[in-house]
């Protein structure tokens, strides 16, 4: 009988200990609430606690409960709170306590004041619209509406079905008759075909515009808005707006080089082949500016990125200076994840895209470079493979200003912040400001500021010299089938 008893024991100190963690937990929650909940002990700790000493086992003690974020944060300004209301009832000072604001839907009309990365950017924004490439549109000074949408019945979205449509209908015109010169023509040079195939492949990125980019106009909506909340919610911790200079006239500038530069490169083409009729031209100018313009977006967001981490460092430093800055580092911190949470939400908003992007420099490079080279050995150089060289340089530039901008701005903003944390004398401030910037660093190491597109690939350097291997290996195969070929055909004509 004692066997059985002592057998049983286990189990019922086990119950009783889960469900003793149950009750500190929530005893720890309602601990907050008053002082005297938090030293009266609880009839079950008396219980167990005689149980336990009474079989000449120790005690259990008390299970601190495991919070999550959202939780640990009530928690922490449910303590303040109760701070500010001891010091209102001795009547002392109350700046030194500090309170998290409550939340509150912001004033359309406050965000759009602060926004100044819309208003310095809307020109690239209104020429995305007029293209019919990304027609999100502004929503009117509501409040509980976000202030950029995106509405497949918007006016927006009926003016890109229709410029798309006109377009199409060239892109279909041009695509048949390049097609049919294709194949109707076994016998011309090795380059020509080279450039026919080329420009053909050009065409099909007309096609997947609205799959690509359309379709993922609510995510862009999102980046859209978090950057304006973002800018408001800095201004209201900071107490000072994030400035980009030079941005206005440099969006401006892209936005009409973007479409000069595709007006140099059709007409050059037009110039160098000799089946490259001028009415072809109007079927390209919009998809290649439409390249130009997704690099000059990529450019312009990476640019601020790099601006908003240094306005973000700055006041931080600010803030170590003053006196007890352990509190306010806290809405650094939540500032910082918010920063990288936006410029993982732009490889998000545009993965398609920029994945079509990527894929269409990597065909059309080693498609141009493998032609000229073989053009070169077979009949020398000529002003052809001038044109094919045109297009290998073009696209290996756009591909290097995405790479090294993206590479940038997660330097800006993980590793050049990470070292301005390291390089604070921790020494010189108290206790919770050193556990504020162990957080932050930690922030930092678990939410890297990466460039990411939805999965696909990491746009850093390193994308860069994946690409040149790649397209390496498989020039040095098509070679060695052409010098294989030219092989055989002197052996023949031997």
């Amino acid at each position: 009988m004692e066997g059985k008893q002592m057998g049983a024991a286990p189990g019922v100190f086990l119950s009783l200990f889960v469900f003793q963690s149950k009750v500190n937990s929530k005893a720890a929650w309602r601990s907050i609430k008053g002082p005297s909940l938090g030293t009266r002990t609880t009839f079950l700790d008396r219980t167990m606690s005689f149980w336990a000493v009474s079989r000449g086992l120790t005690p259990p003690s008390k299970v601190v409960p495991m919070l999550n974020p959202n939780q640990r944060q009530f928690l922490e300004d449910e303590v303040r709170y109760r701070e500010k209301l001891k010091l209102m009832a001795r009547g002392d000072a109350m700046e030194e306590v500090y309170v998290r604001k409550p939340e509150t839907v912001d004033d359309p009309l406050e965000l759009d004041k602060h926004d100044s990365f819309y208003q310095t950017t809307k020109s690239l924004l209104v020429l995305f619209q007029i293209m019919g490439v990304m027609p999100i549109h502004r929503n009117p000074p509501e409040k509980n509406l976000p202030r950029t949408g995106y509405s497949w019945g918007s006016k927006q979205v009926m003016w890109a079905i229709f410029i798309y449509s006109c377009q199409t209908t060239i892109v279909v015109l041009v695509l048949r008759e390049r097609v049919k010169k294709f194949v109707t023509s076994p016998d011309k040079r090795f380059d020509e075909a080279i450039y026919n195939v080329i420009f053909i492949s050009l065409l099909f990125t007309n096609f997947l515009l609205p799959v690509a980019s359309w379709r993922h106009g609510p995510q862009v909506a999102i980046f859209k808005n978090m950057w304006t909340n973002y800018q408001y919610k800095f201004f209201k911790t900071t107490g000072s707006p994030i400035v980009f200079p030079n941005l206005y006239p440099l969006t401006w500038s892209l936005c009409v080089f973007s479409w000069l530069l595709s007006i140099a490169i059709n007409l050059s083409q037009y110039f160098l082949q000799p089946d490259f009729r001028l009415w072809y031209t109007f079927a390209y100018y919009p998809i290649i500016a439409m390249l130009n313009c997704f690099c000059s977006l990529w450019y312009i967001n990476c640019n601020a990125f790099g601006t908003a981490s240094r306005a973000l460092s700055d006041a931080l430093q600010t803030t170590i200076r003053g006196e007890k800055p352990a509190q306010k580092l806290t809405e650094y911190r939540h500032l910082w994840v918010d920063l990288s949470h936006m410029m993982q939400q732009l490889g998000r908003a545009y993965s398609n895209m920029y994945g079509m992007y990527c894929l269409v420099i990597f065909f059309t490079t080693i498609i141009a470079t493998y032609g000229s080279i073989s053009e070169i050995i077979d009949h020398g150089a000529t002003y052809k493979e001038v044109g094919l060289f045109v297009i290998v340089f073009y696209c290996m530039g756009l591909l290097y200003i995405i790479c090294n901008e993206a590479h940038y701005a997660s330097r800006k903003v993980g590793l050049d912040f990470q070292t301005k944390l390291l390089n604070i004398n921790l020494t010189a401030v108290d206790s919770a400001t050193q556990k504020e910037v162990e957080m932050l660093l930690v922030a930092i190491n678990k939410n890297p500021p990466i460039m990411n597109l939805d999965g696909y690939a990491n746009i850093n350097r390193e994308l860069i010299t994946t690409n040149i291997s790649f397209m390496a290996t498989y020039l040095v195969v098509l070679l060695q089938f052409k010098i294989t070929e030219q092989r055989r055909i002197g052996q023949q004509q031997q």
